[in-house]
């Protein structure tokens, strides 16, 4: 059983203690000065043994030492309930929510995958001027430095050869620390000789300089998309000291063994960019802000992959892919979706069994924990019934996220953003689009202020504002408590099935716009031949053909709107409509074209289309082709493949056999045919 802390922080906040031990599942004590003067009450729970939960982060520091000192072995966690509720003007209402933040904080975290980068600290110092000798002369005592000049600029030799220095273009670089690859054109080693101004030798296009550690120092342009992101690729403006001094101060400190956040985990067999050199899905690739991601190649440059590759080491963890990703293949890792689905169900139903009404979900990162904080301290702090929930970054939530807020019971969301333009945030922006398309379409009222948006801030007392602007309104419908289980498009489907369910629309089509991950390819049917090519390319099975019988069936709960039958389809008769389909036919695989199978006329067993075994066989017996003249070589179109064999081998088809060949002619006999005719016309 877990013991709970709360604290008035020296009567600074209100407890109503009977509506926050709804939320505790153990024991709940409380305090006016746990951290000082009642301490004792601290350490007298942790002799007990059992879990303790401290309902205060400032102080954790503290708590955490007396839990060392005491040898304290069972779990010790934190969770804020001053800034995000007990210092607001709204204090006295916010029982419900401090319930439901505590309740969330104990849905337990996995641990972070990591991927290890090692850098030895070789490093390539790109400049225009001598301010990159000196930047290297600073760095040469700890790194193993050269020196790339653009040339453009006289620049005096170095006293002593400290370091290489060359002359070069970095026309692109790859990689990310320990491992970049520098592509320069124009490269040229100076000449002894030298002298007031360094001289450069024969030039080389194409060269290829390998280093740890990019120190940009030539003010042009960034070698890296986000380059701010880039591990290891460091750049300042030559003109500006303070930066110089920043990224000198920043290499030194890039020699060794690293650990990065695997950020995304990323299932190959489930991508949908590409099948047989058709391109569908490139939703992850479109939106990447750093270029982590790319298509699969092969070793010798061609495609060979039918899935992208994302990079671990160059991605920053903006999530953009987890956002967009329709199959499930790109999730976010930090945490687990699994996890934060469970820690957001527990926020969201808590407050709503502790009392608490009309819950508004604010979605945050580290930068909106800040700003929470200065509300609280400068302004009136957060409204009672504002959840915050933070993850890593909000620029990472799918579908299925947001969807299961609703379903759970938040009568409104907004993700705290700091614009369209951030970092990676397209696509979150695009499931925001969906998921008020979503409640439009299920009837769900929004009187005047929609459901979901974002707020685009970085000042806390405008985000104050527009939190109390939002209408105190409800839904017209009590929350699901359904599990989310399964990977991202089960619980996508789960989440809009128990809106449907509360909304009663339980049947019924919702227009969605393009690039929604569900939807219809439909097909025209009158110009469907059944070659079944949509079904060898389908990533999710959505499209598939009966081995008994000619028929192309789909299952539009399984769609993900790729694109790639409509690519591969010969006859072009494929089309995406993306859709919300609510009726319970879209989860049944339904027939889309049946035809009469065509029987073997010598073995009886089905094979082919009877359609296009007769089509065929009409448009060869119309063209007077040499080869189907014989009506005995026709019939074999209207065998089996095993058939086909035997009537070759019975009736002595050569399969390699041509028109009659003419007969050999030599001059003498073109001679003696004119002689002839010449006789025979006197």
């Amino acid at each position: 059983m877990t013991t709970t802390f709360v604290c008035t922080c020296e009567d600074t906040m209100p407890l109503d203690g009977r509506v926050i031990a709804r939320g505790c599942k153990g024991e709940l004590r409380t305090a006016e000065q746990l951290c000082l003067a009642q301490l004792d009450r601290f350490t007298a729970a942790l002799a007990e043994g059992n879990p303790v939960t401290v309902a205060c982060t400032a102080q954790a520091p503290l708590f955490r030492q007396e839990a060392e000192e005491a040898g304290f072995a069972a779990p010790l966690s934190f969770v804020n309930i001053r800034e995000t509720a007990g210092w607001s003007d709204e204090a006295r209402a916010a029982g419900p929510k401090m319930a439901a933040l505590i309740a969330a904080a104990a849905a337990p975290m996995p641990a972070v995958p990591l991927v290890p980068m090692r850098s030895e600290g070789v490093t390539l110092v790109l400049g225009r001027d001598a301010t990159a000798l000196e930047a290297a002369r600073k760095l040469a005592d700890t790194l193993d430095v050269t020196v790339l000049l653009a040339g453009a600029e006289e620049v005096q030799p170095l006293r002593e050869a400290e370091f290489p220095v060359a002359r070069g273009r970095a026309r692109g670089a790859t990689g990310w620390l320990g491992d970049f690859e520098v592509t320069v054109d124009g490269y040229a080693m100076p000449r002894p000789s030298s002298r007031a101004a360094y001289h450069w030798g024969p030039t080389k296009d194409g060269a290829v300089s390998r280093c740890d550690i990019v120190v940009d120092l030539s003010g042009g342009a960034p070698l890296f998309p986000a380059h701010e992101v880039r591990q290891g690729y460091l750049r300042a403006d030559p003109a500006d000291a303070a930066a110089l001094e920043r990224a000198v101060a920043a290499a030194r400190d890039l020699v060794g063994e690293f650990d990065k956040p695997r950020f995304v985990t990323f299932d190959a067999g489930l991508c949908a960019h590409s099948r047989n050199r058709r391109t569908g899905c490139s939703r992850c690739l479109d939106l990447c802000p750093t270029g982590a991601i790319t298509p699969g190649v092969a070793p010798g440059g061609s495609r060979g992959s039918d899935s992208v590759q994302i990079s671990a080491e160059i991605c920053a963890g903006c999530g953009a892919c987890a956002a967009v990703c329709p199959t499930g293949a790109a999730a976010y890792a930090l945490p687990t979706a699994e996890a934060m689905l469970r820690r957001l169900r527990t926020l969201l139903l808590t407050y709503r069994e502790a009392g608490g009404e009309y819950p508004l979900l604010l979605v945050h990162d580290e930068a909106g924990e800040a700003m929470i904080e200065a509300l609280a301290r400068q302004g009136e702090g957060l409204p009672a019934r504002v959840l915050p929930l933070r993850v890593n970054e909000v620029s990472s939530l799918d579908l299925g996220f947001l969807l299961s807020a609703f379903a759970w019971g938040a009568a409104q969301l907004r993700l705290l953003t700091k614009g369209r333009r951030a970092h990676g945030t397209e696509g979150v922006f695009r499931n925001l689009d969906y998921v008020q398309r979503v409640l439009d379409g299920l009837g769900i009222p929004d009187h005047g202020a929609p459901r979901a948006a974002a707020i685009e801030t970085d000042d806390p007392f405008t985000l104050g504002e527009a939190l109390r602007a939002i209408p105190r309104r409800g839904l017209p419908f009590p929350p699901s408590a359904h599990l989310a289980l399964g990977a991202s498009r089960e619980i996508l489907r789960q989440a809009a099935r128990a809106l449907a369910e509360g909304a009663e629309k339980r049947t019924g089509e919702i227009a969605m716009p393009a690039l929604a991950p569900f939807g219809e390819a439909r097909v025209e049917v009158s110009g469907c031949t059944l070659c079944v090519a949509c079904t060898s390319v389908c990533p999710t099975g959505a499209l598939s053909a009966n081995p008994e019988t000619p028929q192309l069936r789909f299952l539009e709960d399984a769609c993900v709107q790729c694109g790639l039958c409509a690519a591969t389809c010969p006859e072009e008769v494929i089309t995406l409509v993306p859709r919300l389909n609510l009726d319970p036919a879209a989860a049944q695989i339904r027939v889309v074209k049946e035809e009469e199978p065509f029987c073997c006329e010598r073995c009886a067993r089905p094979f082919g289309v009877k359609s296009q075994i007769d089509r065929v066989t009409s448009k060869l017996t119309a063209s007077q082709h040499w080869m189907f003249r014989d009506p005995a070589r026709l019939a074999v179109l209207r065998l089996c493949e095993d058939c086909r064999v035997f009537a070759a081998t019975d009736g002595g088809v050569d399969p390699y056999a041509g028109a009659p060949r003419p007969v050999t002619k030599t001059s003498e006999d073109w001679l003696r045919e004119a002689e002839r005719a010449k006789k025979a016309s006197e």
